[in-house]
C-alpha cells in the first residue's frame, strides 16, 4: 500500500475545501482548525482553483503543519461527473492558468442560476451571493445560502431538494472537463491524478475502467465510504498498484475534519 508521500494513517487528511471554492472556512482558519484535531498533513484541493494554496502554503510553517498543493477538477466520463483529485502540484501557475475558463465558467452559470430564482419569485442579486463567497468562486451552496439568508426557505437542503440540485428547477450544469484531459492536465502542472470519492460512482466495473486509463490513485478513505467499501477500493488499489488517500471532504461544521475511516 502507497499512501501519498508515505503519510501515517491518522496524521492527515487530503480532501479539504476553504471558501476558494465552496468550503466555510478560509486557508488559514482550515490550518488552525487543523492543528487543533491533531493533524500534521493536510491538502487544500477546492474545486477547479488554486486560489486557496499560496495563503494556505506561506502559513503552514507557522503552524507546524504541511501542506500538499491539491486541486479538485470536474471531469465527465460516460455522461457521468467525476471528479478528480491532483496531488503534489509543482507548477501552480500553468494549472492556474489553464482552470481560468472554469473559474469564468463558474461567474457565468452563477448568473444563470440567479436568474432563474428570481424567475420563480425568489429574487436575488451577484452582490448577495458574493456577501456570502467573498472573492471565491461562486459555487451552488453560497447561492443556496443566500436564498436562506432572504428568507425563502428554512435552510441549504431544502433549497437544493427543491430548486438547486441536479436537475431541479434553478439548476445550470457546471464545465467539466473529458476525464483523460483532466488527469492530464494534473499530470502536466506536476502532479498526480487521484479518483476522487469512488463510492459515489456505485459501479466497481466503471471504476476499473477509470484505473485502466492510466490513474495515479485511488480515494480509498471518505466520510461517505464504509469499512467494506474501503477495503474494495485498497484491494483494487493494491491490485493495481496505485497510490492510496483518503480525507473527509471538508466543506463546514457538518463535516468533520481528520474523520475518514
Amino acid at each position: 500500500m502507497k499512501i501519498l508521500n508515505d503519510l501515517p494513517l491518522g496524521t492527515f487528511d487530503l480532501h479539504i475545501h476553504t471558501t476558494a471554492s465552496d468550503g466555510r472556512y478560509r486557508p488559514a482558519e482550515i490550518l488552525d482548525l487543523a492543528t487543533k484535531v491533531g493533524l500534521k498533513t493536510i491538502s487544500i484541493t477546492d474545486h477547479d482553483t488554486l486560489d486557496g494554496l499560496r495563503e494556505a502554503i506561506s502559513l503552514a510553517p507557522a503552524y507546524d503543519l504541511t501542506v500538499i498543493p491539491g486541486v479538485e477538477i470536474s471531469t465527465r466520463w460516460q455522461s457521468l461527473s467525476i471528479d478528480i483529485l491532483g496531488y503534489n502540484i509543482r507548477d501552480l501557475d500553468l494549472l492556474h492558468s489553464r482552470l481560468a475558463e472554469f473559474r469564468e465558467n463558474r461567474k457565468e452559470r452563477a448568473k444563470k442560476i440567479i436568474e432563474k430564482f428570481c424567475r420563480l419569485g425568489m429574487p436575488i442579486t451577484l452582490e448577495d451571493v458574493k456577501k456570502i463567497s467573498g472573492n471565491g468562486i461562486i459555487a451552488r451552496p453560497h447561492i443556496a445560502q443566500a436564498i436562506v439568508v432572504k428568507g425563502y426557505a428554512y435552510d441549504t437542503k431544502e433549497v437544493f431538494n427543491h430548486y438547486l440540485g441536479d436537475g431541479k428547477p434553478a439548476d445550470v450544469s457546471k464545465k467539466e472537463l473529458p476525464l483523460p484531459e483532466g488527469i492530464r492536465m494534473i499530470r502536466e502542472a506536476g502532479g498526480v491524478a487521484v479518483l476522487a470519492h469512488p463510492g459515489y460512482l456505485k459501479n466497481h466495473e466503471l471504476i476499473e475502467e477509470i484505473i485502466l486509463m492510466g490513474i495515479d490513485g485511488i480515494e480509498v478513505w471518505h466520510r461517505q465510504h464504509g469499512k467494506r467499501e474501503a477495503k474494495k477500493f485498497l484491494q483494487m488499489a493494491e491490485q493495481h498498484d496505485l497510490i492510496v488517500t483518503g480525507g473527509s471532504d471538508f466543506h463546514h461544521d457538518e463535516h468533520a475534519l481528520g474523520h475518514f475511516r
